[in-house]
């Protein structure tokens, strides 16, 4: 049957069912508060203001009387319950009412604006598989994802999930890896690939070999950051805290002084000045701050993730904005981390196809990187190369019989061996050097290549304003090479992984002045240095499991191009913050002194309290909306 599922995109004004209640029970208010408006005077009039005025702060009151009992006296709810007390008792029930309703419904616009924020992360968790058809005996069985076991054969149809990261042992396909990595295209499977839990299989039936259990997978680290991110918080999120927790009790201080001094000591209106306390203590509510500012934060974490970059707290996201240095490891952060033939140097009166052919012929019993390199790079027919007599010499090379002709391939010393000198050595990779018959056939340069975005990557951090710099163990000539092709300011080559350290640490205590060094990796032997940075990112697709649980942020499809997404993303974040905190202060401290002098009545103590408030969360969530 034909899926008419519509494909148009959700709402981003969406309700729970709770909330919808709560929507309910607002609109039964201003529907009865209108009804005893056009009332004339008497107790029915009353009586139909209290029960608006229960529906719209009923669960006002109720977490008032609860904070109250935890020894929480000045928290918004409290200090709406006391404001809007004090409107009843000097009859201004109109009043009472609209500060409920007005606070209810920014609670309301505040709730929604949370929760989606909260769902740009937490769709994340949809990538959960439910289920894993596991072999038993000749059929598959459905068994929970957590009892997998490593070694177990699975069978994927198209349209299920991975369940447990996996590699391929029968089929072809192509899956879709978006949630976890933020890659659009579809990534193509065969026999013998890495396969991640949580990506869908698009197309063709696969049978994968689990290597890894459910807890150790990729989806449920993914997970566990996701639940954990808010564990973290950043600087200015814990000041907003500390701050309302001193701002709150000094109002409310303010408030009693305004009501009962200029009655006792200067003759007064009792109710005046009551009421002006009223007023001022709906304006000094703090929830605008206490609000916004954690969610701007978390607006950006949700922003990150979209771009496929999950980060285990806020603190880090304000700590790149710090960042003056960005340091890379460059065997698969920068580079792909696979060799592959990068140039052919025949010699003169050497055919290219027979200079592979003969080289790929000797190494392709051979298990190591480059060898393996060098044969997937030969799309001729190596069946036509009859081998003999091969033989490794540590140290120096291969050397084999081929098709009766004696084949040597390796470094200088194993030319040196057959009289054969002044090789030259290519700067931009691994030179493997061939003689066939005792005479010089050419080199083959085998190199690990740059990723496709490295370079890409160097100048948008120039853009920023940031310096780069690259450690790599190395020789000098291959990182120079490599370091001059990305663009990179700086390139420290010949370097062992506790040399690294050193380094970030010199780098970040510079001339004795402290600054803040990001550092990308993704080898175990990059765990120590991730620690050390001020800011650690680890490549999640590829990197080690070690460098993923050091690293403070994982970049889900490897793309050092998401480094910059991500430093956007933190700047954007904190100019939202501050504008939030001065637009928030700016207006409450203008209407305090407008509300204390009789200036500002209970309507517009709403808007000052209520409306900055969701104004401060509308601009919020403009991080969601940023492109």
């Amino acid at each position: 049957m034909e899926n008419t599922k519509s494909t148009k995109p959700q709402s981003s004004f969406h309700l729970t069912a709770e909330q919808k209640k709560k929507a309910l029970l607002l609109g039964a208010s201003v529907v009865l508060g209108i009804i005893a408006y056009i009332l004339p005077s008497g107790y029915l009039q009353i009586a139909l203001f209290l029960v608006a005025y229960l529906l719209a702060g009923g669960s006002v009151l109720w977490h008032a009387v609860q904070s109250c009992l935890h020894g929480d006296f000045f928290d918004e709810n409290t200090l709406m319950s006391i404001a809007t007390i004090g409107a009843l008792i000097l009859g201004q029930y109109p009043e009472a009412i609209a500060v409920m309703l007005f606070f209810e419904i920014g609670e309301l616009i505040e709730a929604t604006a949370v929760d989606r924020s909260k769902r740009s992360i937490s769709e994340l968790v949809a990538i959960k598989p439910e289920y894993a058809n596991v072999k038993d005996g000749d059929t598959f069985k459905q068994v929970a994802p957590e009892e997998v076991k490593v070694g177990d054969t699975l069978l994927i149809k198209p349209g299920e999930k991975i369940p447990v990261d996996s590699v391929v042992t029968d089929g072809q396909s192509s899956l879709n890896t978006a949630a976890l990595t933020g890659e659009s295209l579809p990534r193509s499977v065969a026999v013998g690939d890495d396969v991640l839990s949580g990506s869908i299989n698009i197309d063709g039936t696969l049978t994968v070999e689990v290597t890894n259990a459910y807890t150790d997978s990729t989806v449920a680290k993914i997970l566990d950051l996701v639940e954990n991110s808010d564990t973290h918080k950043a600087e200015t999120e814990k000041f907003i805290t500390k701050f309302a927790r001193i701002y709150t009790p000094i109002i409310v201080l303010v408030a009693v002084l305004l009501a009962i001094i200029p009655p006792l000591f200067f003759s007064q209106d009792w109710s005046t000045w009551v009421q002006r306390a009223l007023v001022f203590l709906v304006i000094s509510c703090p929830c605008a701050l206490v609000l916004s500012v954690p969610l701007a934060f978390f607006a950006g974490l949700g922003a990150t993730s979209k771009n496929g970059v999950l980060i285990k707290g806020s603190n880090y996201l304000e700590a790149l904005n710090d960042v003056k240095t960005v340091v890379f490891d460059k065997t698969g952060t920068l580079t792909k981390g696979s060799f592959s033939v990068t140039k052919l140097i025949p010699a003169d009166g050497v055919n290219k196809a027979d200079l592979l052919g003969y080289t790929a012929a000797v190494e392709q019993n051979s298990t190591h990187p480059i060898a393996r390199s060098i044969v997937n790079s030969c799309t001729g027919d190596l069946s036509q190369y009859h081998i003999s007599d091969s033989t490794e010499t540590s140290g120096r090379g291969i050397q084999a019989t081929v098709n009766g002709h004696h084949v040597s391939v390796g470094n200088e010393k194993a030319m040196a061996d057959l009289n054969i000198d002044n090789v030259e050595l290519d700067p931009t990779g691994t030179t493997i050097l061939v003689a066939v018959d005792g005479k010089f056939w050419g080199s083959i340069i085998v190199a690990d290549e740059p990723k496709a975005d490295a370079k890409k990557a160097i100048s948008q951090l120039h853009d920023l304003g940031l310096e780069t710099v690259m450690l790599t163990g190395d020789n000098h000539a291959v990182g120079t090479t490599v370091a001059n092709e990305l663009g990179i300011d700086k390139a420290v080559t010949n370097l062992l992984p506790a040399d690294k350290v050193t380094q970030i640490t010199d780098i970040q205590y510079n001339n004795g002045k402290p600054q803040k060094v990001a550092f990308v990796g993704d080898g175990i032997n990059d765990a120590p240095v991730l620690v050390q940075a001020d800011v650690g990112m680890a490549m999640g697709a590829l990197g080690s499991d070690a460098a993923v649980e050091a690293a403070d942020m994982i970049i889900m499809d490897d793309k050092p191009s998401r480094i910059s997404t991500t430093i956007n993303i933190a700047k954007y974040t904190r100019k939202i913050v501050l504008q939030n905190i001065i637009f928030a202060l700016t207006i409450k401290t203008i209407f305090l002194f407008l509300g204390a002098f009789g200036l500002a009545n209970m309507w517009e103590a709403v808007f000052a309290d209520v409306g900055v408030t969701v104004l401060a969360v509308l601009n919020s969530m403009r991080i969601l909306r940023q492109k």
